[in-house]
């Protein structure tokens, strides 16, 4: 399958803007990670299961945030609804309680057409709530001369969820991926404070969020943000030409304007005999930014040799950029599945 053609992809793959920060200029730029589990990020169409003991819909949370996962734009998992696949396997009489089983999840998968079935229970909900009371003090009077002590009665209320969840491939009837998930959450109201304490409910719900949003990112490639400095101070004897093609391609990076930034410090460079670090690196970085991750490295490469002592920002731009590239290399593969 598809997903995008690895040009257009690139064109897309990162994001960039600018935020200052006391005297630096840092650039945060969106760079494409693959899914953690690599398999499952390859695995498109997907049925999801009545979990067992599912008294807080964590199956339901799981499959509309697979529906709602998106990538530049389109959906990058199918989902078969639930209310059809009651509907299969009421027609083939198999029951929920049976499709649990490995033998018919893939039975009920080929049925269906799905490529995998996502399956699991709810081990424990619970909620405990502590009753205790704490010390309070106040003044007396005006000038806080006398202090009196008091009590007053809370309530420390902590929900437990607790729940395992696997995915099976229907072709080869093997696992993809499997784990436990186990969340808690503590919360306290007093009777002097405003704070409310969620019903037990809301607070499952709330946990069942948690591990719907933790199963699902770890199946699906992703945007994460990195911070990355640009360099502002010229490293050879600019001319006062120079100095305003650098100071004006910064602002038109702040402006989100890359290509008229690319294009000034390009001339930048070139009006140095590519003997400017400072203009190698602040171009790589744009490079990077529009996702031309060959020409950034080149550029990063570049100044790495210009620069006479170690600068921060270059040595750190030389390791990342084969780790982004790495990254997106699977991403793209995975997508591509």
């Amino acid at each position: 399958m598809s997903f995008l053609t690895k040009g257009v992809f690139s064109s897309l793959a990162v994001l960039i803007a600018l935020a200052a920060t006391g005297c630096s200029k840092n650039v945060k730029i969106q760079v494409l990670e693959p899914a953690q589990i690599d398999r499952a990020a390859q695995t498109k169409q997907i049925a999801v299961s009545d979990f067992k003991e599912d008294t807080v819909g964590l199956s339901g949370k799981i499959e509309a945030l697979l529906a709602k996962q998106t990538l530049n734009g389109q959906t990058y998992f199918t989902t078969i609804s639930r209310d059809e696949i009651t509907r299969i396997l009421d027609e083939q009489k198999l029951q929920y309680s049976g499709v649990v089983n490995d033998t018919k999840l893939v039975e009920a998968g080929e049925i269906l057409g799905a490529q995998a079935f996502i399956s699991g229970e709810v081990v424990s909900a619970s909620i405990k709530d502590n009753r205790h009371y704490e010390k309070r003090t106040q003044c007396v009077d005006d000038k806080c001369k006398e202090i009196r002590s008091y009590r007053v009665f809370c309530i420390t209320r902590t929900i437990d969820l607790s729940a395992n969840i696997k995915m099976t491939d229907v072709s080869k009837a093997d696992i993809i991926y499997a784990d436990a998930f186990s969340k808690s959450q503590q919360w306290k109201h007093c009777q002097d404070d405003r704070n409310s304490l969620p019903s037990k409910s809301d607070g499952l719900g709330r946990l069942a969020n948690q591990v719907a949003n933790e199963f699902v990112y770890q199946l699906t490639p992703h945007y994460t943000t990195l911070s990355v400095s640009l360099l502002d101070d010229p490293d050879l004897d600019y001319t006062a030409k120079q100095e305003k093609t650098l100071e004006v391609a910064i602002e038109y990076i702040e402006a989100g304007r890359l290509d008229k930034a690319e294009r000034l410090l390009g001339t930048l460079l070139t009006s140095t005999q590519n003997q400017s670090y400072v203009a190698a690196y602040n171009l790589g970085v744009v490079k990077e930014a529009q996702g031309e991750l060959e020409d950034a490295k080149r550029l990063y490469l570049m100044a790495d040799q210009l620069q006479q002592e170690p600068v921060d920002e270059i040595n750190q731009a030389v390791v990342r950029i084969d780790q982004v590239m790495l990254k997106r290399e699977k991403a793209l593969s995975q997508i591509s599945q």
